[in-house]
């Protein structure tokens, strides 16, 4: 009987993991086989190195649409990088306890704002100040809606990256404090490159995440789209702002295709940041993978303590 319950449950576990795998297979397909058809009206060339999108004279070139993208969110990743990574370690090693509640409580409040609300205050806050500080047109463009991403990235960041400083062993602090380390450098020398994966990982998926919004993004950068921006405060637009935008009113069947190829490109760009978080994790949970990234040295104490503790001497 109970080889039988086991049986059972391994083929419905592997039947779901089967649709899952069939039924993204079948997404990847149908948009991909439907983007395609786009070069049935213009050339490769002129779609992925074409220097304007205007569907008024069917110019359908995809470079401002993928730098506005690739640029808003390198910009986002400069500035919500480290702040994610400073507020997770204050929350994990200095914060006291009553203050790290509020802290999460707000990143949880963060997280669960939709985005048009964060559009709506990048709207009336960011855009004004930038046009105000700057003196640069209307103020929409790269740089705002950089600004707006980075409030909306910071919860998924913190949240992994206290995740994995909190995974890690209690004996590297107590190794880092012995041998004579400051708070500073166990935080630094010890903490840091031992949660590495984990920060990897953050950092990838706030990445994902930037790159991938839509409704905010679109509210604040501009929506230019017939030429490839000069600066960052310039107007300009990104892949999903160009699909919500412009789908419902594509009538012809060139543009209609262009913009479906660039959901296809959009999904796979998502799908090698989701490899790539596979590589940096090793194909483990962000816990397990900054565990095995803590290797012990000799005499049992972990590889970084030993090497502070070399330095020390």
């Amino acid at each position: 009987m109970a080889r039988r319950n086991a049986i059972l449950a391994q083929s419905i576990f592997f039947s779901a993991a089967a649709i899952l795998v069939l039924s993204t297979g079948a997404l990847v397909l149908f948009i991909g086989s439907t983007g395609l058809r786009v070069f049935s009206f213009i050339s490769p060339a002129s779609f992925f190195f074409g220097r304007s999108w205007d569907q008024n004279t069917q110019d359908f070139g995809v470079l401002p649409l993928l730098f506005g993208s690739l640029a808003t969110t390198l910009v986002t990743l400069v500035i919500s990088a480290p702040l994610a990574i400073a507020v997770s370690i204050f929350m994990v090693e200095i914060a006291p306890r009553p203050i790290r509640r509020i802290m999460r409580t707000a990143v949880e409040l963060f997280a669960s704002l939709p985005s048009v609300i964060y559009g709506l205050l990048g709207l009336t806050l960011v855009v004004p100040w930038l046009r105000d500080a700057l003196h640069v047109g209307l103020g929409k463009g790269i740089l705002a809606a950089a600004v707006v991403l980075v409030f909306m990235t910071q919860p998924t960041m913190v949240s992994i990256a206290e995740d994995a400083l909190r995974s890690l062993p209690e004996s590297l602090r107590e190794g880092a404090l012995a041998v004579g380390a400051t708070r500073w450098q166990m935080i630094w020398r010890v903490l840091v490159p031992a949660a590495r994966p984990g920060l990897l990982t953050a950092v990838i998926l706030g990445m994902g995440r930037a790159i991938g919004e839509t409704m905010a993004v679109q509210m604040v950068v501009g929506n230019i789209t017939s030429r490839i921006p000069s600066n960052l405060v310039s107007g300009a637009t990104t892949m999903p702002a160009a699909i919500v935008t412009q789908l419902p009113e594509a009538t012809s069947p060139a543009h209609r295709a262009a913009l479906i190829m660039v959901a296809f490109l959009l999904l796979v760009i998502t799908l090698i940041l989701i490899a790539g978080v596979r590589l940096a994790t090793g194909g483990k949970s962000t816990k397990a993978s900054t565990r095995r990234a803590v290797p012990a040295a000799q005499g049992g104490r972990p590889a970084a303590v030993a090497k502070l503790q070399g330095d020390k001497v």
